[in-house]
């Protein structure tokens, strides 16, 4: 499992997201300050998503890849704090693959 976080995100890597989004108006109206990246087994990104929602104040949208019929990417939404703490969560039920310092 791969698990990144982008702080500040570009207008340019949001436009990127939304038009990989399977909802094409999540970011519409929503903003973030930060953008959690999770890819790996579809099964595990469902576990994610819900550690991720569980854990803090955030949205999670799946990312269209090459093979539109299963995703292996989620996008996790919201202030760079919520993000980390989700991110956290995720990387303690996944023995620690994200480093909180990145």
């Amino acid at each position: 499992m791969d698990i990144e976080i982008i702080k500040s995100p570009s207008k340019g890597t949001l436009r990127m997201l939304k038009k990989r989004s399977y909802q094409s108006d999540f970011l519409k109206d929503s903003m973030c300050d930060a953008v959690g990246l999770v890819q790996g087994r579809l099964s595990e990104m469902f576990v994610a998503s819900d550690i991720a929602e569980k854990a803090a104040d955030v949205l999670v949208e799946e990312i269209m890849g090459v093979c539109p019929q299963h995703f292996t990417l989620i996008a996790i939404y919201g202030d760079t704090a919520s993000v980390t703490v989700a991110l956290t969560a995720i990387s303690k039920i996944f023995k620690g693959k994200f480093d909180v310092n990145v």
